[in-house]
């Protein structure tokens, strides 16, 4: 039986694509191991899967001036030394890395070890941490046309990004009866990401009264941003987090307003949801969601409004948009090439590992 040691982590979206390609590389034939952060986000959702976890010392690595920048090169080192012993021990034939910076002693161990690496890429520009692993790997995949430019020709692969099974098994009237809704309205469905998001909540709250007339909404705020003087309110319901259900709720929906994290637009498109996206500010990142989202408005998927520029006429202007022309954007979104993630990935896997 083959081995193969997966990596990534430090957000839900360096771990969810991992966990999709799950089911696939078990059905090949593969016995899975995963290296991760002593306490992310990873250990707690790979655990639950079976799939034997090792932690390792991971360090952020960054571009700006910072204390911490003295001590964490020190952990890197100590996580490369244990990624290394850990794969000794395993012998996988490949590593496949979805990114964050606990994958980088990994990667470079699997180097050190010759042992071949597949990279995945969500963003349109490879982040640091990407950055560093690129010339470890045989294979990156990619997200985005857009990105391929910016990898060596011979290693880049579009191929988008593994999207969940269960997601495309969500139950339309599950959803409406898990919200307490009916069929007598369109839903709206609003995803601010696993720690909410402020602009988006504000925004959508400002115009909820003006929603409503049309839509019933389905709000998934982040924990701790719920607002209970709207609990209650006829056709919306508010939601700190959702794990089991979300895929009925997202066969409930009729169109979405949501980030631009890579991993969250590509579950909008493999699912064919017409959208609204509102990327986090330059301010608040490197600017990643902005040029996902540019990607996706070009390409015809999704209306997208800036942070700084959201209004509530805007915003209502571009749900009434996305509603009224909904089936222009599934056509657009049904010409995609990111189609068969899961089926390319574990291909190029096979590949590597022979």
């Amino acid at each position: 039986m083959k081995k193969i040691v997966l990596t990534g982590g430090g957000t839900a979206g360096h771990v969810t694509p991992n966990i999709a390609l799950i089911p696939e590389l078990k059905k090949a034939g593969y016995e899975i191991y995963y290296i991760g952060s002593y306490e992310g986000i990873e250990k707690k959702l790979i655990e639950k899967l079976g799939i034997p976890y090792y932690g390792i010392s991971s360090g952020k690595l960054r571009r700006y001036i910072d204390l911490k920048n003295i001590s964490d090169p020190f952990k890197v080192l100590k996580g490369f030394a244990q990624a290394r012993k850990l794969l000794k021990k395993i012998k996988p034939d490949v590593v496949f890395s979805k990114g964050g910076f606990v994958s980088v002693p990994v990667v470079v161990a699997a180097k050190s070890r010759k042992i071949p690496c597949i990279i995945h890429e969500s963003d349109m520009t490879p982040g640091l941490a990407n950055k560093i692993c690129i010339p470890c790997a045989v294979r990156v995949c990619t997200n985005f046309p857009e990105t391929l430019k910016h990898l060596p020709a011979e290693k880049a692969v579009l191929t988008g990004s593994p999207i969940r099974e269960e997601l495309f098994k969500g139950d339309k009237e599950k959803g409406l009866k898990f919200c307490g809704f009916d069929n007598s309205k369109p839903v709206i469905l609003i995803i601010g990401g696993s720690l909410g998001a402020v602009a988006v909540n504000n925004a959508v709250r400002g115009i909820l009264p003006e929603l409503l007339k049309k839509f019933q909404v389905i709000h998934l705020c982040g924990k701790g941003k719920k607002d209970d003087s709207l609990v209650g309110t006829k056709g919306y319901v508010q939601y700190e987090y959702i794990s089991e259900e979300l895929p009925d709720l997202m066969a409930a929906s009729d169109i979405m307003i949501s980030r631009a994290g890579a991993n969250a637009i590509c579950e909008i498109l493999a699912l064919k949801k017409p959208n609204i996206l509102i990327p986090l500010s330059a301010q608040a990142s490197r600017g990643d969601q902005i040029l996902n989202a540019a990607s996706f408005e070009r390409l015809g998927y999704s209306i997208v409004i800036q942070e700084e520029e959201v209004t509530n006429e805007k915003l209502l202007a571009a749900v009434n948009e996305a509603f009224d022309n909904k089936e222009k954007y599934i056509a657009a979104m049904n010409k995609s090439q990111l189609n068969n993630s899961i089926e390319k990935i574990v291909g190029l896997i096979n590949s590597a590992a022979k």
